[in-house]
């Protein structure tokens, strides 16, 4: 494994080019420089652009490498988890009704009391989901956190290997050591020395090279030997969520919205301007990281930075490049320009 230099995550030096662009009245308003890696599981470096050896936090980019151990365990087929519910485990979900159901359904096969999740609340980030939540005068809960999905699956591996579901979001709890050692594995990058900082939902994160990110989602995508073990729990979590795209997200967010387009593609986004994805009939796994943090730009990169591998049928490159942009409306709907990969 490549050890982790601590020099990496004090000096930084910003060499990432500029990569989206936002217009408005013809001209470019402003722009996000960002950086790009592409893997393939057993020939490794497709394509890179900028800065892919510094260490990022990836955020919630690798819920699936973190809901590996449910399913590994055996958790997820002890509790009789349906794809949609899978997907859940994966999710950074809108907080809409159909997603906040399917996170209690997780803990009820597990008779596990809601009180048990230690993600925090926060209310529905769909809007007509939180309206509906305040005409009705209730109160947002942790179910409705965006993280719930992945909670309540770290919650059903603790349950059914008998560890406490106290304190279970601990760096040094079982469960989060188990997420650990899944992640070192599959990007090939000793964790041990990594900055470990805590996520917006109060799991641990570690900073990873943006190459070893993308490593790890060539080989969530196909496990080579080294990783066989894992290949059957991989295919899970990448049908479910394929099979599931709408559980993942959900109203007219990205993720959903291009998986939908492009059923080969698993794609998951991570706070602070991180995208990662996965392309299983190609083994290739692609991690972007936007300097200043803008998901919206690393939206349109990441569909970008695909749709020029030559992987895709037509329908699939079209519709990849009809993502690589958006357009910016005022708030009475008027187009004033787009965001757009460079």
């Amino acid at each position: 494994m490549r050890p982790f230099n601590s020099i990496d995550a004090i000096i930084i030096v910003n060499t990432n080019p500029i990569s989206a662009e936002l217009t408005r009245g013809g001209i470019v308003e402003s722009f996000h420089r960002a950086a790009c890696s592409i893997v393939h599981c057993e020939d490794g470096v497709v394509s890179n652009f900028g800065d892919v050896a510094r260490p990022i936090f990836p955020r919630s980019a690798i819920k699936a490498l973190q809901a590996l151990p449910m399913i590994e365990c055996g958790a997820g087929k002890a509790f009789n988890l349906s794809p949609a519910q899978i997907a859940l485990t994966c999710a950074s979900h809108l907080g809409e009704p159909v997603h906040v159901e399917g996170v209690l359904s997780i803990l009820k096969k597990a008779d596990i009391d809601e009180k048990h999740l230690d993600c925090g609340w926060h209310w529905p980030s769909d809007k007509k989901s939180a309206s509906q939540l305040a005409v009705n005068g209730a109160k947002p809960r942790s179910v409705h956190n965006n993280c719930s999905g992945k909670h309540a699956g770290m919650l059903l591996t603790a349950k059914y290997l008998n560890e406490p579901l106290e304190n279970y979001t601990d760096r040094s709890h079982r469960v989060q050591q188990r997420i650990e050692a899944v992640i070192s594995e599959f990007c090939d990058c000793e964790l041990v020395s990594a900055p470990c900082g805590s996520d917006g939902c109060s799991v641990p994160t570690w900073a990873t090279p943006l190459e070893n990110l993308a490593l790890g989602f060539s080989n969530l995508a196909r496990p080579p030997k080294k990783l066989a073990r894992w290949q059957e729990s991989s295919e899970i979590i990448i049908k479910a969520v394929k099979k599931q795209p709408y559980m993942i997200a959900g109203n007219n967010s990205f993720c959903t919205k291009i998986m939908q387009s492009i059923p080969r593609l698993f794609a998951k986004n991570g706070a602070e301007g991180v995208f990662c994805g996965s392309v299983p009939h190609a083994g290739i796994g692609i991690a972007v990281k936007c300097d200043d943090g803008g998901e919206r730009a690393a939206q349109v990169i990441f569909a970008n930075a695909l749709a020029s591998l030559s992987i895709w049928s037509r329908e699939e490159k079209e519709s990849l490049i009809a993502f690589s942009r958006d357009d910016i409306k005022n708030r009475n709907g008027i187009i004033t320009g787009e965001i757009r990969a460079c």
